[in-house]
This record gives C-alpha cells, structure tokens and sequence, in this order.
C-alpha cells in the first residue's frame, strides 16, 4: 500500500497505552481487555473510537475492530487495510517493537458473518487476565449490520462492559512533540483566518454600515479556509473546520459550542465570534469579542474577563487538580467583581487534541484530574446576561463577553497560548462617531478605530471611508476648528511644561583636569631628562621638556598639535597648546578648570642635523624621536577619550535573563545595523526572558531588553528590497564602539543591484522563473518574520508591540542626504529601509511648521519642533507639495498643531531666544506667529526679522542647501551653520526677479525628469506669479 504509517509513534503511543493499562488507575484496574471498534458514519464527527485509531496509525479506519489483549493484538479488517496495518505487525529488526504485544491480523470476509473471526477475537479476550470485562467506549455507537453482530457477540457472550472513555482520553492528553507542532500550526491558522479575514470584514461591515445575517458572515468563514492566502502555506485538503463558526449579537447569545449562527442579522454593539480550524486531524480554537461604541461600563467589564483569563493561565500549571485550579479563578472574581461571579461561564474550558472537546477533561468545579506538561487546552471564559444601562433599543440592552484561546500546559511557568491574536480594548473596540454628533461638535475628534495597531492612522483611514462623497470644503473646515481648538491648548500647555522645568539649568562641564604626576616622586629618571632632551612617558602619557633648564612635564592633553620642520642645518620642533581663546573641539567649548592661570601658547625647540665629532647621534635624532611618539600617544589618548564620551550618559542595562528552553523564538541569517565589524555579518535573533539577543557568526553578541525599547518597528517586504525589524530604544546601548538608541535587523529579499549589461526579455523562463522564486522568497519571510513577532508579542503578554508603518500614509522626503518614503506608524514617523534610520516620536512633537508653501513651488520642508526646546527641531526636505493634505490630515487625526508659511526660518535663532525667555515669548502670543490667521503675528514677525540678514537671496539660499545635500559627513554642526538668509521679512523683501524665477524653473523642470521648455515655462510663471519689481526694492 502507498500509504506509510509512522511505526515509531505507533511503537511509543501503545507502549503509554499499555503501561497505564498495567498500572491499573481507575477504570484501567477493572478490565482485562479493551475493545474498539470503528464502523462507518458520515455524520459522526469526533469518537473515541477514531481518535485512538488516528493517534495510534495517523488515519481512520472504517469497518475495523481492534482487540488489546494483556499478551497480545488483534486487528480485524479488510484486504486492504490488513496490508497496510503489516507495516507494524512485522517487527523483526525494530528495537522500538521491544515490548510491545505481537499483533495476529485477520482479514474481513465480505458477505459472510465473520463468526469464525469473531470466536477468535471472543476467545483471546477470555484468555487476557480473568477474561470477564472488556473496556469499550460507551458513546460510540456506529450503525450497519456488521457492528450490530459484533456487539451482539460480545452481549451474548456475557462479557461486563466497562467505559474507559476518560482514561484513554487522559492517557492520549499528552501530547508529544509532533502532535504539538501540529496544534500549534492548527492554532496559527485560526488565527490568520480570524485576524486576515474575519475582523477585516466585520470592520467593513460597522464601516459600510452593511446588513449581514450572522449565518451568511459564518458560511463566508468557512469558504476562506479554501483560499491559500489565509492558510500560511498549509495544504487547503489538509484544513478543515473543527464546527460551523459561531457568531453572535444584537442580545441572543449562548456561550456554548453546541449552538449555531442564526439568521439574525449582525448588530454592532457586543459581536461574539468562535472559531476552530482542523489541521491534519489536531484541533486548535479561537473566541473573540468586537465592541462597536463600547460605553465605559463594558470596557471596564472585559477587562475585568481579561483578568481572569491572566489569573486562569497562571493556575494551569503541570500537577495542578483542574478544580483547584478552577476555584482560584473563582475566589478571585468574587474578590475583583463579585456580581459577575453569576454571570461568570460554569466551566472555563476543556483539553483538546484529536477531539474537538474532552468530555471528561473539562476545567469546571468537580473534576479531579490532575493537569500534565504537554497537554493542550481550549480556555473558554465569558459573562452572560449582561444589562447595559445606556440601551435605547432592546437588542442592545442585553450583551454577553466571551474571550477564549488555545493554550499549552507547561512545567512551572504559565501555560502559553498559541493563539496570539490581540485581545485588548484598543485591539477589539471600534469606536464610530455618529453624524449627529459631528454635526453639534465640529470641533471634536475625528473617527477612531481601534482594531489596527493604534488610533492615530487607524482612525484617519476610517475617516477617509467616510469622507467619500462629502463636500471637501466640510472636511477642511472641521480640520480648521481642530486646529484652532489645538491651537488655544498649545501655549497653554507648553508655558505650564516650561514653568515646571524652570530652575532645572544645564551645569556646564568643565574639561577634564589631567595631572601628569601627582608628587615628584613619580618622575622617571630617565638620562634624557638629565641631558635636557625631550622625553614621553607613555605610562603617564606625559611629554617632559626642558623649559628654562628646568625639566618639565605637561600632559598629552594639554598639546594641541605638533610640527616639525627642516630648515637648512636645523630642524625645528613647534608645539602649541590648548588655551583659553583657542578651539576645543566640537562642542566642547572653551572651559578650563582654571582659566585665570598663565598659559603657555607655544614652544619651538631647534637642534642641528649635523653631527658633532665624538657624538653617537645627530642631536636632532631627539626631536624627531619625540615627533613620532608625541603623535602615537595622542592618538591612543583621543580614541581612549572619544571611547569614554560615548560611553557618557549610558544607563548601564539589567542583565539579560537567558531561557535556555530550544523553542524560543528565533530568525535567523540576519545582518545588524549599524554594523558591529567593518564587514557587515549574518547572526541570529532570538527572544529571551527579557530581552533579545543577537549572536553574529563570529561571536559577537548585543543585547536589546524589552523594558529599553522605545519603538519596534516591522517593515514588512512589499515595495522594499529588504524585510526590517527596527527597535528605537529609550536608553543608547554600547556595542562596536560606539553608542546607538537605533538598532535594526534585516534581511535582503531580492537583488539589490541588477546586471544591466546581461540580456532581457519579458518572456525568458530564467527571469520567469527568478520572478516566481523571489515573490515565494518574499512571502515566506514575511511568514517567518510574522511569526517570530506574534511569539514574541505573547511572551512578553503584549507589553512589547511591534508596529507596522501605513504604507499608504507615506509621503517623499529629505530628513538626511537622500529621498527616501517616510511613514506614519500608531505612534511615530519612521524610515528605516534607509540608513542613517528616521523615527521620530509623536508624542514628543510640539507642533509641525511647513516652511516654502507656495503655489508655483513643486516642493516644500516640514519642520518638527519638539515639546523639549533644547532638542535641536528636525528638518525634512524636499516634500512634493501634492502631500500636503493628505500630511495635514494625518496630523490633525493625530492631534497634532500644524501651521504653514512661505518663508525658511531660522531655527537655531528662534528656539535660543524661545529658551532664553520663554515668559517673553509666551506674552507675546507665543507659537502664534508662525500662524498666517492669528492676530499679532505681524508684530511677532517684524520682532523675528530683526534677527535676519536684511536682504532675501533665495538663489543663496538653494545654493547652500544643495551644498549642504552634497556633504558626505552628516553632523549636526554643519546644519546649524546654515544661513537660511529667508527670513520672516516683508512681501518686498521676498520678491523675486525673472531671472531668478527662469532657474528656479528649469531646476524643477530637471527634477521632475521633463524636457526644459523655455516658452511654456514663461507663460506659466507670468500666469502664476505677479512679476516683482525691482524698482520697489531700490526705492
């Protein structure tokens, strides 16, 4: 027969069968043998009977009666499945077989009534132990004249029948590696179907405001487990239903499996939905709970389920009695919310595996068995018949909760659920803003929907939906009240941060004081300093030179730099040192410890190059000596220094609390940015206790903890070459060097570069081919990657969320050298496909300016000012002005201020005076300048203008900024010393000449990749723009 059978598993799972047989607990100790016997019905879904055949030989068999004796077995089937049960029945050779009863195989006649059969199987069974009971399973009764002769045999011949039900199902509880792998796909399928499709079509649904019978909804589940996509690259023959999904709302509700969708249609308000999908003959379930408008009273009562459901997993632990465990849960919901203990579910759930459910493992007050490492449970809790005091309309009145997960049972720690999908408020709440109400407050909050990974773009997507149709001045205006309500809040908000913070002054550091020698004591006493030549001590990192005859030391630190020169007969030695008046270094200043002492600027020394007769060297030896050590030390001291500024302000981490159990999620073959070594480096991320860890292939190792990370960010593969988890931390970590607060791992999903020079067509089957072999690369990774995030997310119970950018939120700009797609996450503004990375924090972001908005202008820059005025504000470049709605849009369903202008401001000017005065600038309308509507912003205006140069060049301006672009080390320095020379001055002064307005032209023209049309390019710009005079300039 084709069809091979597992012996190895079949060899184990007997030898469990037969050694709690031989134990004799329970129902065990009373049978002398065991009967099962599986005929043929279609409507029967789950049996004892199939379940032991499909746990024991991986498949069904239909018409077979199995016969375990206490010294052997007997199989009574067809021709074919004779044949194929031999695979086990021969043993020879196999050490596995050791101990295992010999099986007697015997063929089914067709047509005949078996009966000699029959006395054979009748009489092994009066030969095992006392021969008087035989263990059956009671609830399994097949139809069809074969079954109804063998049992009536067994009647006849007057054999006790004993139900071992329970203890089969407790000894096959246990799940071993294989079948909890199984499971464990199973359950991530139920997840992939629920959150991919079910909830996505419940969020149209509320959103369309549809008419949808809950049966209808159910029967649309049922026919997606057919399509690939939602099945994670599983086999679709191999993936069936465990029960019609169960969906219920609108008041009717039964917190049961046994029920079925009705054909009510679905009512947004409380929206129960269970789930279970089969995988290869393991059953995983899934129960879930959407709330659209959920009153506060609701929320606080799911969270209340969400709770017990915490406190039931802690209780479910490897030899815990399931009562025990199910009255702690008890005790507890008395104590938290003791009027929902009536309302609470009567049993919490029941163990799950090759049957749907476990009768005799069920979690309720009674049942006495003990809970097992391994075994799998569906944890069902819920609250019925809850009243909601808010109701207007009957079928809101009555609402239930029901939240259930498929979990494992471990040795000591929690049980884990394998069902990760999302449970939270924010994650199944929907909460919709009814027209009515947008009407009577304008100014109010846009749509919020709450299913995604946040508010923030969740609700401006929903509100997209709704938009449709409207006029699009109703939508600007209602931004504008926003703003303006932002607006008020704004000064007021920032001059109360700022009064508290008041008196908290940065204290300036002093430079380091080094001593060369703290006592005289330490001096070397070298022939050198006796000859009065110069001499380095590199322990003390010290250069000893002869001043006034006197051998004096001065610290490497104190020289600033050395030359050396040849000059005839001479070579001449120059020293200059570090005083007050004289450059650091980058922003270090000019601090001394004591700035009032006598300096010493310079010091030249000057020896021959000849050599004197009876001399062993020429006396310039010394100097040229002292060149090159003087050089090697000071480059040891400054890569010493420059080593301990970066590890200035770290805040030494906790320990990494590594789990040394082998299923820890892990990715592997990723390379780490920025990069350890010079050469970039595969390693492995695997998730721990409390934190990950990187492991390079040579043996490097980072550490990021879960509590230091600020933002961790998937970047999935769809448009990139590269698939990204990004984590921006809190605290900068030291490794390579140097410190970083961004660290990502990725992995390249395509051909970064491509062989222009080799041969392409559209229809070559080597490129067909390739095509095919990189889109299943890129799914597969995703796979992977979702995987490891969904594990993660339960390790951590959810405290680490990663969140994944809206692509289509995403604009071009220019944070650095480069353009580059920027997209909003749930609570930040991030690229990290290019590197340096940009992530940008909303919640620290003050207000946002748009700077260069005007009409004929194809581009514009967006400054962010953060709500900490001494951060420096971050600039984006180089946005095409065609997403500045869709920007302005994003911001304000962020609750973010924006205000826009037709000028470059200098930054670095305004936030020093802001700092300086804050009481100053608030009196004076504070952040109201910056918007064109407000009043008083002409006086603020002029006042800013002072601190400009008096003339406006923007040809200067784009000059500089292009100079700036082409710079190839980055650094904050350089940006600040950029004049944007445009001010905050008059129109007069902004005003362009036609010379001026042809390049800017011909710029944009080259930008935009189209040809230079001199003529066209004139009408346009004398239709755009009034030509400016130059006669009002001069006057």
């Amino acid at each position: 027969m084709a069809v091979n059978l597992d012996k190895e598993a079949y060899y184990r799972r007997i030898k469990r069968l037969y050694s709690n047989w031989k134990k004799g607990e329970d129902e065990f100790g009373k049978v002398d043998a065991i009967v099962v016997s599986v005929g043929v019905d279609e409507e029967i879904v789950y049996a004892k009977s199939t379940a032991i055949q499909t746990w024991l030989f991986g498949y069904e068999l239909t018409d077979t009666i199995m016969v375990f004796c206490d010294t052997k077995i007997i199989f009574l089937a067809s021709k074919k499945k004779v044949d194929f049960l031999k695979q086990v029945a021969i043993t020879k050779g196999n050490e596995n077989a050791n101990g295992v009863p010999p099986i007697t195989l015997l063929t089914r006649e067709k047509n005949e009534s078996n009966k000699g059969n029959f006395d054979k199987m009748i009489e092994a069974i009066r030969g095992s132990k006392e021969g008087k009971t035989v263990g059956i399973f009671s609830k399994d009764k097949f139809p069809g004249e074969y079954m109804k002769s063998w049992n009536d045999t067994l009647t006849a011949e007057g054999l006790e029948k004993v139900d071992i039900s329970a203890v089969v199902a407790y000894t096959m509880a246990v799940k071993e590696d294989g079948e909890l792998g199984l499971m464990k796909k199973a359950a991530a399928i139920t997840s992939e179907v629920y959150s991919k499709f079910f909830k996505e079509r419940v969020m149209e649904i509320v959103d369309a405001d549809e008419k949808v019978r809950h049966s209808k909804l159910a029967e649309s589940v049922e026919k997606a487990i057919e399509e690939k996509k939602y099945l994670g690259g599983a086999d679709p023959s191999t993936v069936e239903m465990c029960y019609p999904p169960i969906i219920q709302s609108g008041g009717n509700y039964s917190l049961k499996f046994s029920v079925v969708s009705d054909k009510n249609h679905m009512h947004f308000g409380a929206i129960t939905c269970a789930m279970g999908i089969r995988y290869k003959s393991y059953c995983s379930n899934l129960v879930r709970t959407l709330m659209v408008d959920p009153p506060q009273e609701m929320q606080d009562n799911y969270n209340v389920l969400l709770q017990v459901e915490e406190e039931l997993l802690k209780e479910l632990k490897h030899g815990v009695k399931i009562c025990d465990a199910y009255n702690a849960v008890l005790e507890y919901v008395k104590k938290e919310k003791p009027d929902l203990v009536a309302k609470l579910t009567k049993n919490l759930g029941f163990a799950m595996g090759i049957e749907f459910r476990e009768g005799s493992l069920v979690l309720n007050a009674k049942n006495q068995y003990r809970l097992k490492k391994g075994m799998v449970f569906s944890i069902s809790l819920g609250f019925a018949d809850l009243v909601n005091k808010d109701a207007k309309k009957e079928e809101q009145k009555k609402y239930a909760l029901f939240i259930g997960d498929t979990v494992q049972i471990n040795e000591e720690e929690t049980a884990t659920i394998l069902t990760p999908v999302k449970k939270k408020i924010k994650n199944v709440g929907i909460f919709l803003k009814n027209d009515d109400e947008e009407d009577e407050e304008e100014d109010g909050d846009d749509a919020e929907e709450l299913l995604g990974k946040g508010a923030r773009s969740a609700a401006l997507l929903a509100d997209r939906t709704r938009l449709l149709g409207k006029n699009e001045m109703t939508a600007e205006e209602k931004r504008r009240a926003h703003q303006k309500e932002l607006a008020n809040n704004l000064n007021e908000e920032a001059k109360r941060r700022l009064t508290e913070q008041k008196g908290e002054q940065q204290i300036q550091k002093a430079r380091k004081s080094n001593v060369s020698y703290k006592n005289i004591s330490q001096m070397p006493r070298e022939k050198d300093i006796r000859d009065m030549k110069i001499f380095i001590d590199k322990k003390y990192e010290t250069v000893i030179m002869p001043v006034f005859g006197i051998a004096t030391p001065f610290h490497i630190a104190t020289i600033k730099n050395i030359s050396m020169s040849v000059e005839g007969d001479y070579t001449y030695l120059r020293i200059n040192f570090y005083v007050p008046g004289s450059s650091l270094g980058r922003q270090e200043g000019n601090i001394f410890p004591n700035p009032d002492a006598t300096f010493v600027k310079e010091i030249t020394y000057r020896a021959s190059n000849l050599k004197a007769p009876g001399d062993m060297s020429v006396p310039s030896t010394n100097l040229q000596n002292a060149f090159r050590i003087i050089k090697e030390v000071q480059k040891r001291y400054k890569t010493r220094e420059a080593e301990e500024k970066e590890k200035e302000g770290i805040i030494k981490q906790d320990s990494l609390v590594i789990n040394l159990n082998r299923s820890n999620p892990k990715l592997k073959d990723l390379y780490i940015r920025p990069n350890i070594a010079q050469k970039r480096m595969q390693g492995s991320l695997e998730a721990h206790t409390n934190g990950f860890r990187f492991t390079s292939v040579r043996g490097d190792k980072v550490d990021i903890l879960y509590n230091n990370i600020k933002h961790a960010i998937f970047q999935p593969c769809e448009g990139e070459m590269i698939i990204v988890l990004h984590f921006h931390l809190k605290n900068a970590i030291m490794f390579g060097k140097r410190r970083h607060t961004d660290v990502q791992f990725y992995t390249e999903v395509g051909e970064i570069t491509t062989d222009l020079g080799k041969h392409q067509h559209m229809h070559d089957r080597d490129d067909l081919y390739a095509e095919q072999m990189e889109r299943e690369m890129r799914h597969k990774l995703k796979s992977a990657f979702k995987n490891f995030i969904e594990k993660v997310e339960t390790l951590t119970k959810e405290e680490l969320e990663f969140e994944v950018p809206f692509r289509d939120l995403g604009f071009q700009g220019a944070p650095y050298r480069s353009t580059c797609l920027l997209q909003p996450t749930s609570s930040s503004l991030v690229n990290v496909t290019e590197w340096p990375p940009f992530v940008v924090t909303l919640d620290e972001v003050e207000l946002v300016h748009f700077e260069r908005v005007q009409f004929h202008l194809k581009n514009f820059d967006v400054v962010i000012i953060y709500k900490d005025y001494n951060k420096k504000v971050t600039m984006i470049n180089a946005v095409p002005v065609n997403s500045l709605d869709p920007i302005k849009e994003w911001l304000n369903s962020c609750d973010i201020k924006y205000t826009e202008g037709v000028q470059s401001l200098n930054w670095t000017k305004i936030m020093k005076t802001i700092v300086d005065d804050p009481e100053g600038f608030f009196e004076q309308g504070g952040w109201s300048f910056l918007d064109p509507e407000s009043e008083g912003s002409g006086a603020e205006e002029d006042s800013e203008s002072e601190m400009e140069d008096e003339t406006f060049n923007p040809s200067a301006d784009e000059e500089e900024y292009e100079e700036e672009d082409s710079d190839e080390d980055y650094s904050s320095e350089t940006e600040d010393s950029v004049d944007y020379s445009a001010s905050l001055g008059s129109e007069e002064e902004s005003g362009k000449d036609w010379d001026e307005l042809e390049e800017e032209a011909r710029k944009a023209d080259r930008e935009s990749h189209y040809e230079d049309e001199d003529t066209s390019n004139r009408k346009r710009k004398v239709q755009s723009s009034a030509p400016p005079s130059k006669k009002k300039r001069r006057s």
